[in-house]
């Protein structure tokens, strides 16, 4: 998802008459005690009928089926991706379908309805600044480690081990245990006497991937000395330095650790 064009597109809308724009954020984060019983079905139920009560006590034809439309519409996608929810769900919509954005995200949301001329965007531009487009470089001594985030959620990732035997990085379909022919306090000594040379072979490579996927943010994670060596070849700025050692995590804790 292109968020800053979608945003682009959805500032521009602005409707009059009946057929308004719809916008919803609905907090579906299973981790927030309040969301233990699933309370954003309720949450949700009467949203959607409080708008709908409203127009009928104004007796408001029009508007109220053009509301009605886009209830249908959005009831649909809920019901059709209950199973597959993250934290939070997004929609945008109109009855005449000119407006139609509907995502569920990896961040928590603070669950708001609203039925107007334009859509509100304040928390879909706050979680664009929250979350850009990232590099996240894990380094540990001959192993590195590049994770692509975006929105709070993995889009890429490739590994590379170096062969000390060769000076040849090779890119991993996942991260082993490490060059099992030597032994680690050998591995620890030619690291300590090679470790700029070694980074400033795969830097660049690095710093190419930055390029291409246009990252709005790069962070290097791992132990002190790695990620200051690392660092050190780096063309590109990076944003923050973590010294904690996660190349064995889960991406998701990854992300947690850095985004929160």
């Amino acid at each position: 998802m292109d968020l800053a064009k979608e945003l682009k597109q959805l500032e521009a809308i602005q409707r009059d008459g009946a057929d308004k724009v719809f916008t919803m954020y609905l907090n579906t984060d299973p981790s927030d005690p309040e969301q233990q019983g699933g309370e954003w079905k309720i949450q949700f139920k009467n949203g959607m009928r409080n708008f709908e009560q409203y127009l009928e006590e104004a007796n408001n034809k029009e508007e109220l089926k053009s509301f009605q439309l886009v209830k249908q519409k959005v009831e649909k996608f809920v019901r059709g991706n209950e199973q597959e929810f993250r934290r939070g769900i997004i929609i945008f919509a109109t009855a005449d379908e000119e407006v139609w954005f509907a995502a569920r995200v990896q961040m928590r949301l603070d669950t708001a309805f609203f039925w107007q001329e334009t859509p509100v965007l304040d928390q879909l531009k706050s979680l664009e600044e929250a979350h850009p487009k990232s590099g996240i470089i894990l380094v540990q001594q001959n192993q590195v480690k590049v994770i692509e985030s975006y929105l709070n959620e993995i889009e890429d990732k490739k590994s590379y081990e170096l062969d000390i035997e060769t000076d040849d990085w090779r890119e991993k379909t996942a991260m082993g245990p490490g060059n099992p022919t030597v032994q680690k306090d050998n591995l620890n000594a030619r690291f300590n006497a090679n470790k700029h040379r070694w980074y400033k072979k795969i830097a660049p490579k690095i710093d190419k991937q930055a390029k291409d996927k246009q990252w709005d943010k790069i962070y290097v994670v791992g132990e002190p000395g790695p990620t200051q060596a690392f660092k050190d070849q780096m063309n590109k700025p990076i944003n923050d330095v973590i010294n904690k050692n996660m190349l064995d995590h889960e991406e998701t804790k990854v992300l947690e650790e850095i985004f929160g």
